[in-house]
């Protein structure tokens, strides 16, 4: 295991951090095809800020290398794959990612050399798409020449407790004998311990599972939000009262987003229908899922009418476009479908994120955010004020604002997260 020389494909959220960690043992290269990205990294900057400056320059003073030349990483032994995996607009799996990281494994890989993929996919696809391309490319023969491992990522962008070394790994390989080789690596720097899966698609299954379950469960409770919030119930409150019980799941509602949760389903829903079986609590959970964006934006309206406040033409302050709290990251936000759903009423949004990077916002949804939080001192909704503030993320600097200047002024206060004062809301999930 001395002998083993670890090159990481893919240094993103996931895949930096585990890069990072190895290298505290291995010999350790980070692949990525941004040279930007590369390039802040070898100065010690991660803009996604998973892994801090003091830890990479630590990293990178013992030997630890980001690249994007693909000579550097073919004395690399172990390959660990790392890229994104996500769906395209009708929501079927989009494995280009996996497949090009393949291709490049496929040109680096050599006899006896193991690739381990992490990315999250349906039960099979590591040996029945990815595989044969690493196959095609390297021109080796897999399970003679090279061999293969599963180990799902369960990184949680953001949080700084449950860390990569922190949070067990499932492990598995191509070849009982390659499974054991796999989990001794992994275990080898993971600290909360390893769990070897009998075989790659159980390990995958598993994955996939992990998130989907979530997404479910989330599901029910925001469709419990929609009945009591008809019924004129708090269902934080309620929720409150059920978690008494010692076997109540704890779940609030709120917008499912994200490259895990909001995406992964999908992955199994696909496969299963390959199968000639139509999911339905599945999907169904996606749909009401899907569809939080458009019930918060038409509850806000409907707040506004109650309160005498003219929807044409008037503003409306968002706070939050990342897809989760106190994270930088704005893939398949669903606060985005907040924004969208308010503009078809003709409302004017803006939009306040100090986490988010105006310019990749720009990019990614061509919303262009306001860069300072607009505090109001004397001026009320008719000489310019907005006329609701929603809070679409829960970032710790939005639990340090009074909202109560603005609501004072007129605005309605809508709370998606459910952490808000009551006093101080109009309406929440």
């Amino acid at each position: 295991m001395d002998e083993t020389r670890i090159a990481v494909i893919g240094l993103g959220y996931v895949g930096l951090p585990l890069a990072r960690l190895f290298s505290t043992k291995y010999k350790t290269i980070g692949f990525d095809i941004n040279q930007k990205r590369v390039d802040s990294l070898m100065n010690g900057a991660d803009d996604t800020l998973e892994v801090s400056s003091d830890l990479l320059n630590e990293a990178i003073g013992k030997g630890f290398l980001c690249t994007t030349k693909l000579d550097l990483i073919k004395d690399c032994n172990f390959f660990i794959v790392t890229v994104p995996t996500p769906v395209d607009k009708n929501n079927r799996p989009d494995l280009t990612p996996l497949v090009k990281a393949s291709e490049t494994v496929g040109k680096v890989i050599k006899k006896g050399d193991i690739v381990v993929y992490e990315s999250t996919v349906y039960p099979g696809a590591t040996e029945e798409d990815c595989i044969p391309v690493v196959e095609k490319v390297s021109g080796l023969k897999y399970n003679v020449d090279f061999f293969a491992g599963y180990s799902p990522e369960r990184i949680n962008p953001g949080d700084k407790e449950h860390t990569v070394e922190k949070i067990k790994k499932v492990t598995s390989g191509s070849t009982p004998e390659i499974g054991e080789k796999v989990d001794d690596v992994y275990r080898s720097v993971i600290t909360a311990g390893t769990h070897l899966a009998p075989t790659i698609k159980v390990a995958e299954a598993a994955k996939v599972i992990e998130n989907s379950q979530r997404d479910i469960n989330i599901a029910f409770v925001n469709e419990l939000a929609k009945i009591f919030n008809l019924m004129k119930i708090d269902t934080h409150a309620v929720l409150e009262a059920a978690r008494t019980k010692w076997n109540f799941l704890p779940f609030n509602p709120g917008l499912v987003g994200g490259h895990c949760i909001g995406v992964d389903p999908f992955y199994l829903a696909q496969k299963a229908q390959e199968y000639g079986y139509h999911p339905e609590i599945i999907l169904a959970g996606r749909r009401l899922n899907d569809s939080m964006g458009k019930y918060v934006a038409s509850e806000v309206v409907k707040l506004m009418i109650k309160n005498g406040t003219p929807v044409k033409g008037t503003k409306v302050l968002m706070l939050g476009i990342t897809f989760k709290e106190n994270c930088p990251d704005i893939r398949n936000t669903k606060a985005i479908d907040i924004y969208h759903e308010l503009c078809e009423y003709g409302i004017s949004v803006d939009v306040y994120d100090p986490w988010a990077e105006p310019a990749e916002v720009m990019r990614e949804y061509g919303i262009e955010t306001i860069t300072q939080y607009p505090e109001i001192k004397s001026y009320c909704l008719a000489e310019g004020g907005y006329g609701a503030v929603i809070l679409a993320v829960a970032h710790q600097e939005f639990l340090q604002l009074d909202l109560l200047e603005h609501k004072n002024a007129g605005a309605i206060i809508y709370d998606v997260k459910g952490i808000l004062n009551i006093e101080t809301v109009n309406g929440r999930l």
